[in-house]
């Protein structure tokens, strides 16, 4: 039975509401799920599971959002080696930048040895239906890469 840890960032809710689907879609398959909001939330719990899951948004021109400043420095220094991640989350496509902060994140999990499981999957604005259908293959693509 696959582990899961969720983090997620969000200033409109899109992206909490993206985080409680995955975390009800992935416990319907049989996992057991953590969720946290990425400020309540110590980098290092990413190493106790078997999937690493971030939902950001993208903030500004590009950045990363403020409350994730600390996660993220604090990522760049795990050993995350024999562990999945994936990353999702919803941006305005209206932005240059749409969902950049997620490029960022693929750059360290990849720096840090994770093994993608999922291309990134960004939403634009609120999730569609399509969008729905999307989330779902991405945490089955998850699934399958444990």
């Amino acid at each position: 039975m696959a582990t899961v840890k969720i983090v997620w960032a969000s200033m409109s809710g899109r992206n909490e509401q993206i985080a409680n689907f995955l975390n009800e879609y992935f416990m319907q398959k049989g996992a057991i799920v953590d969720m946290s909001e990425v400020s309540q939330t110590d980098a290092e719990d990413f190493a106790n599971y078997d999937i690493d899951v971030v939902v950001s948004y993208t903030y500004h021109q590009g950045e990363l959002p403020d409350e994730a400043a600390d996660f993220f420095e604090d990522l760049k220094t795990l050993d995350l080696t024999g562990k999945v991640y994936g990353l999702t989350g919803s941006s305005s496509s209206k932005h240059k930048y749409f969902g950049r902060a997620l490029d960022y994140y693929d750059e360290v999990f990849q720096q840090i040895g994770a093994t993608k499981g999922s291309e990134i999957l960004k939403i634009d604005e609120d999730p569609s239906a399509e969008d729905l259908k999307k989330l779902r293959q991405f945490a089955d693509d998850l699934l399958a890469a444990v």
